[in-house]
């Protein structure tokens, strides 16, 4: 089925598209404005009504007129503690005391984003068990790789949870928050230094999870700038054996949203305009403010050329690229797909095929049910077979 032929009224796309644009703009505000005021510490409600009609087969999703405001803590039943209590950033060269403790099971994109400002070094549910040792039935390893502003816990707060209890050993570290930009100033904003620094940061974690585990490979989920990570990580940093696949460090990739051929300007400018709004004229200088991560995935950066001139993927291991159609960050979104080498496979999924009511955006697709029966349908097919996959309400950034 061609675009033209899909079941979406122009109405409906130019709607959704103002939601999910204001909406990200709003959260990439709160991680600026709230680094130097409240945010919130709890738990959202149970029970979220989603601002959308549902069609009658339940295929399609029409946001209601007029929907267009930023998404706010108190409307989601957010408590606001004060920025002071926040703990201070933990940078370690120890993969096992990176993290410290865990935060809370999050349905909520946002709930997630804003407690790990006040909670900077908490684990997801489910990750950093460095006793875990893997079952024959999962025997590599999940590690999990964050995008860029965001961090371990706020990025798979939901999904490391579902893996554990599914019977993985469940990993995620913090990477790319040594760089001197502005916002890698930001408690808690991980995901900002050169992506090939962070693909160094990589290595050494893996190795330090196959050491403790016993595990000949590991298999990655990673979410949008973690996907180049991985990507650079198993070209130019030892993840891949060219001379012997069957060693590979990695068998299995999960891109969800990845900027995997980089993204257009409208996409960084999606946080460089968020930053004006503040009062700085920024456009031009994302690389100063937002880290050397945003300017390395704009289309034909250097790290994307080095990367695509020798093809999207390393001989003995299996993808899987999931896209959203509403991906305001990775732009347009099929730059997240992936085009199969040799002795490699690859599966590019669209979150909307088959399922019109999920509308997760680029941050909500993390807290997705459907992408995370995606995810486990690609770590385990017969485990996790494709007809369990749920198609169920996701909204853009704040999720379910």
């Amino acid at each position: 089925m061609n675009e033209s032929e899909r079941p979406m009224s122009m109405k409906y796309a130019r709607s959704v598209g103002r939601v999910r644009w204001m909406a990200t703009v709003g959260t990439l505000s709160c991680a600026l404005v709230l680094a130097g005021s409240a945010v919130a510490d709890a738990q959202p409600t149970d029970e979220t009504t989603p601002p959308a009609t549902v069609s009658q087969d339940g295929t399609e999703v029409v946001p209601p007129e007029g929907t267009e405001a930023e998404p706010k803590a108190e409307d989601l039943g957010l408590a606001k503690p004060n920025i002071t209590d926040a703990a201070a950033t933990v940078v370690t060269q120890d993969p096992e005391t990176e993290t410290s403790g865990y935060g809370p099971v999050q349905k909520n994109f946002l709930a997630g984003f804003l407690y790990s400002i006040v909670n900077p070094n908490v684990a997801p549910q489910g990750a950093n068990d460095w006793n875990c040792k893997p079952t024959a039935a999962h025997p590599n390893p999940v590690v999990l790789l964050h995008g860029t502003w965001e961090n371990a816990y706020n990025n798979f707060a939901r999904i490391s949870p579902v893996l554990k209890e599914a019977g993985y050993c469940v990993f995620a570290p913090n990477t790319g928050d040594k760089d001197s930009s502005a916002l890698g100033h930001v408690t808690a904003l991980r995901g900002t230094g050169p992506i090939a620094d962070s693909a160094k940061e990589v290595a050494f974690y893996i190795d330090a999870v196959l050491a403790r585990t016993g595990a000949q490979k590991v298999d990655i989920v990673a979410h949008s700038q973690g996907s180049l990570a991985s990507r650079q990580y198993m070209r130019f940093e030892g993840g891949a054996n060219t001379a012997d696949p069957s060693k590979n460090k990695v068998g299995k990739i999960v891109s969800l949203g990845g900027s995997n051929h980089g993204t257009t300007l409208v996409g960084i400018g999606t946080l460089g305009r968020t930053i004006n709004n503040l009062g700085l004229n920024v456009l031009g200088l994302v690389g100063a403010i937002a880290g050397p991560a945003a300017s390395d995935q704009v289309i034909d950066s250097p790290l994307i050329k080095a990367l695509e001139a020798g093809g999207d993927t390393e001989r003995g291991v299996d993808y899987t690229a999931v896209a959203t159609r509403f991906d305001e960050v990775v732009t347009p979104f099929r730059t997240t797909f992936l085009e199969a080498g040799p002795d490699a496979t690859v599966d590019n999924v669209l979150l909307q095929d088959g399922c019109g009511i999920d509308v997760s955006d680029h941050l909500s697709m993390s807290v997705s049910p459907r992408v995370i029966g995606i995810v486990k349908n690609a770590l385990d097919p017969v485990g996790s077979p494709a007809n369990a996959i749920p198609c169920v309400w996701n909204g853009p950034v704040t999720g379910g």
